[in-house]
């Protein structure tokens, strides 16, 4: 069985915060209603939702509401990620 499509939302977009690029993606498989929400900083450090949004209106909603909110310190790596178990 192949994998499914990903469809990207046209709300996707990038957001400049305190001189710095944060890319929004919202995207679900073709088979499913449900949208993924991820913020990914300039260094590819990616910050998922573990809630699924009904809409991807909602989606985005979230992520702007959560960069207003948090400001750039919510999104970028600054040292304190924890790496997978078997990782350096």
């Amino acid at each position: 069985m192949s994998d499914p499509n990903i469809v990207y939302s046209g709300l996707s977009r990038r957001v400049t915060v305190e001189g710095h690029d944060l890319k929004i993606d919202i995207y679900r498989s073709e088979t499913d209603t449900h949208w993924v929400l991820e913020v990914i900083d300039e260094g590819g450090t990616s910050t998922v939702w573990d809630d699924l949004f009904p809409t991807d209106q909602a989606a985005i909603d979230e992520a702007l509401k959560a960069i207003e909110e948090e400001g750039l310190s919510g999104f970028i790596d600054i040292g304190n990620v924890v790496p997978f178990p078997g990782n350096p």
